[in-house]
């Protein structure tokens, strides 16, 4: 589950790189010729800005999403194998403890 929830964010996170790229800043950015021609000029301005900031949205929130869920997965897990350490800790800290206390026991 976590590797295909981190192979999803990854795949979110380079897409959305890409879109955020394309579109229009101040100084024009990357969205000048580049984007008229890899989409043959149908992604050109007004509806350009429309679509890739809705992508960009869409894309920003599906990495929240896998971002809390990663998150979430990767908590439970770690925690589960923490607590069968420690639990196995306790163990041996009270076994060694019952050892001494019969050892002391034994010679007194």
């Amino acid at each position: 589950m976590f590797t295909i929830l981190l192979v999803c964010l990854i795949v979110v996170a380079v897409l959305m790189t890409g879109i955020i790229l394309l579109q229009k800043s101040e100084g024009s950015g990357m969205s000048g010729s580049s984007a008229a021609s890899m989409f043959g000029g149908a992604l050109t301005g007004a509806a350009a800005g429309n679509f890739l900031t809705k992508v960009t949205a869409w894309l920003a929130t599906i990495f929240f999403v896998l971002c809390a869920a990663l998150a979430l997965v990767a908590s439970k897990t770690d925690m589960a194998s923490r607590q069968s350490e420690l639990r196995q800790e306790i163990l041996i800290q009270e076994s060694a403890q019952a050892d001494v206390s019969t050892e002391n026991a034994v010679t007194e």
